[in-house]
């Protein structure tokens, strides 16, 4: 035998794995039927999936089913993997064979070869006692492991998304607080429209921002549900009757998480609904996410030929041939996370409903994509408002500016005046180039001190009737 190669057997036959390799056949074969992406599962995939092992030698050992040494060994392997060890040995491409039979097998591979070195066995000894299937995958199918996986990957992180979503919208609503006095043009269809403070619009992005933690975090509570021991098709051969119950209890304990039993396994195995809402609400937040960065863009452009009315911080160069050219880039790089992650969405939405009978089959890409999602998500996040929102600085003098050229504050005028005498002083205000003080008083519509007073642009973004005098005026 080379040096550089071991002979493993599975069901097919014999197959050449890397000698210093903890996986075996089935894995290798994996590596070579799809060298796809060179793409490797997530984190999140390989702590669920070895925190399901560790949970089910614990729980088939409590059951009569696994003796104390072999579980011992199984254990000990599966934490090793939990602490991050063995991180090189998961070589399996996310695009593989459905459902990810080859992913399970890694796993069950890596965890028994490396339970048969902890009981003193080489790799390479025939009568290595720990068994891959019969043993780390004792009670189990891909079928009911991968998407109880699925779920508990999403959880393991859903804190940290949770709180890098609170902490945008705290600093947003920070800035909301400190714009308060910034009175501006309001602005709708991109034109203008009737005054708004800065601070209001701030304030408005972090209750956006707010609301759609909410809407995942909901969708999250949806995953906690798990079909751990369905087995292969929901009915829960080969596991002992009190074996589902026993395993979600063992992973609350486990992992700290709160979990919770299924009613109907047959549902937990056929459908990915939650896993698809639970992209969905992500996708909602990329919408804002979205939004928001537009708006960032927009508010400051310019400087000098722009609205320029926020000014964002310098964190480099903007051109490599426009001196002094600063660019928006915190905001870009938000645009570009949110539209890969609903691109990820659209994919996961395409696999959800690609399920047929008894199992969805797409789930290695499903599991990819939602630990992506998240892991772009909180970067972008982070970034966004660590060196984006914090720093923002108001550009009143701006502000001010632009509203004093606003036509649309004759909008307040209405109750008094009447809607289309307003009209009539908004059209001759911008024709001429004059303020709608300057009209309204000139045309006898309104003395200089009615104008003043109800012209009070702080008063107009508290919202109520102005003047109210009748049409007549």
């Amino acid at each position: 035998m080379s040096n550089e190669y071991r002979v493993e057997k599975d069901s097919l036959g014999e197959m050449q794995v890397p000698a210093q390799a903890l996986y075996g056949a089935q894995t290798q074969r994996a590596v070579q039927n799809f060298p796809i992406s060179g793409l490797k599962q997530y984190p999140a995939f390989i702590w669920s999936m070895a925190t399901i092992k560790k949970a089910a030698a614990q729980v088939n050992n409590a059951l009569g089913l696994l003796d104390d040494e072999m579980t011992a060994a199984i254990v000990k392997a599966a934490d090793e993997v939990i602490e991050g060890k063995h991180t090189d040995q998961f070589v399996v491409d996310p695009f593989q064979a459905g459902a990810g039979t080859s992913h399970n097998m890694n796993v069950n591979e890596v965890i028994a070869n490396r339970a048969n070195q902890i009981l003193g066995y080489d790799i390479t000894d025939p009568k290595k006692p720990v068994s891959p299937n019969d043993h780390v995958n004792m009670a189990q199918s891909t079928n009911d492991t991968i998407p109880t996986a699925l779920r508990l990957g999403c959880l393991w992180r859903l804190d940290e998304l949770l709180d890098t979503i609170s902490g945008l919208a705290f600093a947003l609503e920070q800035k909301g607080e400190e714009f308060d006095d910034v009175v501006k043009s309001g602005r709708t269809h991109l034109q203008d429209a009737v005054p708004v403070r800065l601070g209001q619009e701030f304030a408005a992005y972090g209750r956006a921002v707010r609301r759609d933690g909410e809407r995942i975090k909901a969708a999250g509570d949806r995953l906690r549900e798990l079909g751990i021991g369905g087995t292969a098709t929901g009915t829960g051969l080969n596991a002992h009757p009190e074996y589902h119950r026993n395993m979600v209890t063992t992973l609350m304990q486990l992992t700290g998480l709160e979990l919770r039993t299924s009613d109907n396994l047959f549902e937990r195995m056929q459908s990915l609904a939650d896993q698809a809402d639970f992209s969905g609400a992500m996708r909602t937040l990329c919408v804002t996410l979205t939004r928001i960065a537009n708006d960032f863009r927009l508010l400051s452009s310019g400087p000098a030929t722009g609205l320029d009315e926020i000014r964002l911080p310098a964190v480099q160069p903007g051109s490599s041939i426009m001196p002094g050219k600063v660019n928006p880039v915190l905001a870009e790089m938000l645009n570009q996370a949110c539209f890969h992650v609903m691109g990820n969405d659209h994919a996961v939405t395409l696999c959800a409903q690609a399920g047929q009978l008894e199992l969805n089959v797409m789930m290695p890409i499903v599991g990819y994509n939602l630990f992506q999602m998240m892991d772009v998500l909180i970067g972008a996040i982070k970034a966004f408002t660590e060196k984006c929102v914090i720093g923002v600085q108001a550009n009143r003098e701006k502000a001010n500016g632009w509203l004093g050229k606003n036509a649309i504050l004759v909008t307040a005028l209405n109750p008094t005046i009447g809607y289309l005498k307003g009209a009539e002083v908004a059209k001759e205000a911008m024709a001429s180039n004059r303020s709608i003080r300057e009209v309204v008083v000139e045309k006898g519509y309104l003395t200089a001190e009615q104008a003043d007073e109800l012209l009070d642009v702080r008063a107009m973004t508290e919202g109520g009737i102005f003047g109210g005098g009748g049409a007549g005026g």
